[in-house]
């Protein structure tokens, strides 16, 4: 069959890219021609035909960051006029792809916006729309006047496809006059590839955070808690691994707090948003831990210093040597997420994830706690709200501190419910029952 994935970004480096390079593979070892669009010009995944559509050098993006090459604008940034061109040089890319393979018999568009709505309009094939988070998050809902386009897409699309019950929601919630939109949305997560994702033999006394350094991630808590941890286990270490707007940020609060100045780590917590480039908005957790922290915490701070490492981005073969080497990963987001897919990976790896109690992280952390003992599996997740940065460490240390025969049994337990409830061919499977609307045999979220 011939299969057509629009993507519009990256291969590597975010959830959404990771989900598009590991889809693709996993159609070709199906035995399908492959046409994926895409702006990566040097990944090319092996047996796929990979097109970049001219787009004029201005990428529109749902979190706006620097892309070699590119002049990156938020959606809302972009005029009338940008957002007609980025739309037509597409869909004018899509038919040429459609054209030259010879016809197209399924496709993909993933991002509620744009993709969805180019696939309509270049009517080469039916098609299934992927929501990843970013998308309905970012910009469908906070800025109305990107809706009339999701909901062109939805309404065209065969299938629709969300990583969570929380996605669902969020999406029929954002886009109430598409009429049977959820009906014909199915529960379709990411995967995790077992083999890249494994465990090692040996591991340090290590705890990860892998993702974007921005605000809504939640970086920030984990930081604030890694002394009390560290405190508790003095041989533990943090690394940081990710790119982002906040960067900056971060490195202050972690330079404050290593020099045991609470007062500068509150000036932090009190700009906020700003810090990342947006209006001066307060983060309130973070600010409510920094107003009354711990007996103790000054100092704390400042014997942890020199083990908290933020180590830049990594490509995803990177991570996947981090990860397995790691006692636990940290997923913190204060945002809605889609699906807790860096928690997932870390539990193929064998460490113990431990992610924000909401959304699609909270569905993916109840799946992995089924498996596990009644004292490990309340550790894979924590409230957010007051008191989560006592939380994160509560949970890290309550999991470092367990004997490690008890530890290693859990981690078997959490490898073999990743391989058994999210493979990749499983996905790229259910990828095109959605596209051909064959619906039945997908499960509702």
């Amino acid at each position: 069959m011939r299969v057509l994935v629009f993507h519009g970004y990256m291969l590597r480096g975010t959830g959404s890219n990771i989900y598009n390079v590991n889809l693709v593979r996993a159609l070709v070892r199906q035995g399908h021609e492959v046409h994926l669009l895409c702006q990566d010009r040097e990944v090319r995944p092996e047996g796929v035909h990979v097109h970049n559509p001219e787009i004029g050098g201005l990428l529109p993006v749902y979190v706006k960051d620097p892309y070699p090459g590119f002049e990156a604008k938020a959606f809302p940034e972009l005029s009338d006029e940008e957002l007609g061109r980025y739309l037509d040089a597409n869909v004018a890319a899509v038919r040429a792809v459609a054209a030259a393979a010879g016809g197209i018999d399924l496709a993909l568009a993933n991002h509620l916006v744009m993709g969805p709505p180019i696939l309509a309009r270049a009517d080469v094939a039916p098609f299934a729309a992927k929501v990843h988070g970013s998308a309905l998050e970012y910009t469908v809902k906070p800025h109305p006047r990107f809706r009339p386009y999701a909901e062109e897409g939805v309404r065209a699309a065969s299938g629709v496809l969300v990583g969570s019950r929380h996605t669902a929601e969020s999406l029929w919630a954002a886009l109430p006059a598409v009429d049977g939109l959820r009906g014909k949305t199915r529960l379709g997560p990411p995967g995790v590839d077992i083999e890249e994702f494994r465990p090692a033999g040996g591991r340090d006394e290590l705890v990860v955070y892998v993702g974007k350094l921005i605000v809504s991630k939640g970086v920030d808590l984990l930081i604030a808690a890694w002394p009390l941890v560290r405190s508790a286990r003095p041989d533990a270490r943090l690394q940081v691994a990710g790119f982002g707007g906040y960067e900056t940020g971060l490195r202050r609060l972690l330079a404050a707090l290593e020099r045991g100045d609470l007062d500068d780590a509150r000036a932090v917590a009190r700009l906020g948003w700003a810090l990342e480039g947006g209006e001066r908005k307060p983060l309130p957790i973070l600010s409510a831990f920094l107003a009354e922290p711990p007996a103790g915490y000054a100092e704390m701070a400042r014997e942890a210093a020199g083990s908290v490492e933020l180590i830049g981005r990594l490509e995803h073969e990177e991570v996947a040597a981090l990860v397995p080497r790691a006692q636990a990963l940290v997923m913190p987001s204060t945002f809605p997420e889609a699906f807790g897919m860096v928690a997932a990976e870390a539990a193929a790896a064998g460490a113990l994830p431990i992610s924000a109690g909401h959304s699609g992280m909270l569905e993916v952390s109840r799946q992995l706690s089924e498996a596990l003992p009644k004292d490990v599996a309340g550790l894979t997740s924590f409230p957010v709200g007051p008191g989560a940065v006592e939380g994160i460490a509560a949970r890290l240390n309550a999991w470092l501190s367990l004997p490690e025969e008890k530890r290693e049994r859990a981690r078997a337990a959490l490898v073999e419910t990743v391989g058994r409830l999210w493979s990749w061919d499983a996905v790229a499977s259910g990828v095109l029952a959605a596209a051909a609307g064959e619906l039945d045999g997908l499960p509702f979220p």
